[in-house]
C-alpha cells in the first residue's frame, strides 16, 4: 500500500515543495480553508478517532474541541522534541516529508484559529531545524503560511524553536516554558495547556506530536472514513512503529494498527540477528513497561488499548527488542541511570527515587548486592508511582525496575547469590589467613587467649 506519512519511501523528493504539491500536497489546507468552517475541520478530526501518536493516544479532535473559541490569542504548538530512547520516527518526517507536518499544523491551526504556529525541535535538531525554516518559508512565499492565506483573512506565522537536549521538554509544559525562555520544567496543572493561562505564553495552546499532524492532511482529503478503514476502530489509521536493538533491519516501517508483535518483528523487521532467540521487548522506548517476548505477547495486536493489557504501553511506538544475550539487571540499570540524569529535579519522588534507584543499582551490578537491595528496588519506584509528581517521568523511571523484578526477577537473585557466594569466600580466605599467621607465631596473643592452638 502506498505510504501515507512516510511517503519519502515512495517518492523520494516529496521533501521539495514542487514535488510535494504535484502529489497532492496542500489539499486538505485548500479544502480545510475554502470548504470547511474550523468546527468542522475539528469534527471530522473526531469523526477519524485520530489518537495522539507522541505516547499517551489523546484523541486529536477533543484536544482542539478543548481551546475557548473566543480568546483572542490562540497558538498550536508542534511537539518535535523526540528525546525518547529509541525514537526516530519524527526526524524522518521533518526531513524528508517536512511539507506534510507545515500542512497539518496550520489545518490545526485553522481548526482553533490559532494566531500562530511553533515547531519545538530538539536541540540536536539544529541541522533539520534550518533546513525547516527554509521549507516554511517556501511555504509562506506561495501563500501558504504567514499573512492572508490563501487570500483570505486568516493569518498564522510558523516558527521554529530549537530547545537544548533536554529530555524533560518533551512534557509538553515543560515544552511550552521552554519556548517561552524559561526553565525547563513541568507547569502546576490546572490551568492546562487548552486553558487560558496554562499555554504558550499563557494563551490557550494545542500541543500536538509531528506524526499526530502528519495524518491530519490525509484524513481531510480523504474523509474520516476512510482512515477509520485503516487499523482497529479504537486505534484507527497507520502508525510509524521504530525498531532498534536486535533487530536485524532497524528503522522505521509505517504499518496499520492492529499488526501483531510476530509480524513487525519478524517479517518487516527481519527477527533476531544471528538465529538468537528474543528475549524482551520495550514497545514504547525506556519510559514503557518491559515485556517478555512470549507467545502471548508476540501474537498480541499493536493497539493502544491491547498493549495496555499485557502490562505495557505503545507509547511512540519506539521498539527496542533484547535477545537471549541481554542481562535484565544491567538493561534495567542504565535506563534508571538514563532517567535519573533527565529528571529536571523539581519533585521529590522523582529527584531523590530516581538517585537512590541508580545507587542500588550500582551496588547490584558491582556484586555488593543482597537480598534487601532487591526489596528496596520494589518499594523505591512504587512510592513514585501514583501521580504524585508534576509529570510522568518518575512514573517512567518506576517501569523498567518494576517490570523487570516481575519478569526476569531469576536473574536479581542470581546477582544476589553470587555477591553472597563472593563475600562467603572472602570471609573464609581472611580466616584462614588469620589461621596460617597465627599458626606462624604472629598473634601469639590470641594463641594465650584461647585463640587458635
Amino acid at each position: 500500500m502506498e505510504h501515507i506519512l512516510l511517503r519519502d519511501l515512495d517518492f523520494p523528493d516529496i521533501g521539495q515543495f514542487d514535488t510535494y504539491v504535484a502529489h497532492g500536497g496542500y489539499e486538505g489546507l485548500k479544502r480545510a480553508l475554502r470548504e470547511h468552517t474550523p468546527a468542522e475541520v475539528i469534527q471530522i478530526v473526531l469523526d477519524a478517532n485520530l489518537r495522539g501518536r507522541g505516547g499517551a493516544g489523546f484523541p486529536t479532535g477533543r484536544k482542539w474541541s478543548f481551546i475557548p473559541k473566543d480568546a483572542p490569542v490562540k497558538y498550536v504548538t508542534v511537539n518535535a522534541d523526540e528525546s525518547e530512547p529509541g525514537t526516530f520516527k519524527d526526524r524522518q518526517l521533518l526531513e524528508k516529508n517536512p511539507h506534510q507536518v507545515i500542512e497539518g499544523a496550520l489545518i490545526a491551526a485553522y481548526a482553533i484559529q490559532a494566531t500562530a504556529v511553533y515547531i519545538y525541535c530538539r536541540g540536536e535538531f539544529w541541522d533539520l531545524a534550518h533546513a525547516l525554516e527554509e521549507q516554511i518559508e517556501v511555504a509562506r512565499q506561495n501563500n501558504l503560511a504567514g499573512d492572508n492565506i490563501l487570500g483570505g483573512e486568516w493569518s498564522c506565522p510558523v516558527y521554529v524553536h530549537l530547545g537544548a537536549g533536554a529530555y524533560i521538554c518533551g512534557e509538553e509544559s515543560a515544552l511550552l516554558n521552554s519556548v517561552q525562555g524559561l526553565l525547563g520544567q513541568p507547569r502546576v496543572r490546572p490551568p492546562f495547556p487548552a486553558q487560558q493561562g496554562g499555554g504558550l505564553y499563557y494563551a490557550p495552546t494545542v500541543v500536538n506530536n509531528v506524526e499526530t499532524l502528519a495524518n491530519v492532511p490525509w484524513i481531510i482529503v480523504n474523509g474520516a472514513a476512510a482512515y477509520k478503514a485503516i487499523g482497529t476502530p479504537e486505534s484507527p489509521g497507520p502508525k510509524i512503529f521504530c525498531l532498534s536493538g536486535h533487530i536485524a533491519r532497524p528503522g522505521n516501517v509505517e504499518l496499520p494498527l492492529g499488526i501483531t508483535f510476530r509480524e513487525l518483528i519478524y517479517e518487516h523487521g527481519g527477527g533476531v540477528p544471528g538465529g538468537k532467540k528474543l528475549k524482551a521487548i520495550l514497545p514504547s522506548g525506556a519510559s514503557g513497561p518491559v515485556l517478555p517476548a512470549t507467545d502471548e505477547v508476540l501474537d498480541a495486536p499493536l493497539t493502544y488499548e491491547s498493549v495496555v493489557k499485557l502490562g505495557s504501553t505503545l507509547g511512540s511506538a519506539s521498539f527496542i527488542l533484547m535477545d537471549e544475550t541481554t542481562d535484565m539487571v544491567w538493561a534495567a540499570g542504565k535506563m534508571t541511570h538514563f532517567f535519573k540524569h533527565e529528571s529536571c529535579g523539581k519533585c521529590t519522588p522523582c529527584r531523590e527515587g530516581t538517585y537512590w534507584l541508580e545507587r542500588i543499582y550500582r551496588r547490584v551490578l558491582e556484586g555488593g548486592g543482597t537480598l534487601h537491595d532487591l526489596a528496596l528496588l520494589q518499594a523505591v519506584p512504587r512510592n513514585m508511582q501514583g501521580g504524585v509528581t508534576l509529570c510522568a517521568l518518575g512514573e517512567f523511571a518506576a517501569n523498567p525496575v518494576l517490570s523487570t523484578l516481575q519478569h526476569f526477577y531469576g536473574e536479581y537473585e542470581e546477582y544476589v547469590r553470587k555477591a553472597e557466594t563472593s563475600r562467603e569466600a572472602q570471609q573464609a580466605a581472611e580466616q584462614m589467613k588469620d589461621y596460617t599467621r597465627a599458626a606462624a607465631g604472629e598473634f601469639p596473643e590470641a594463641v594465650g587467649q584461647g585463640g587458635t592452638a
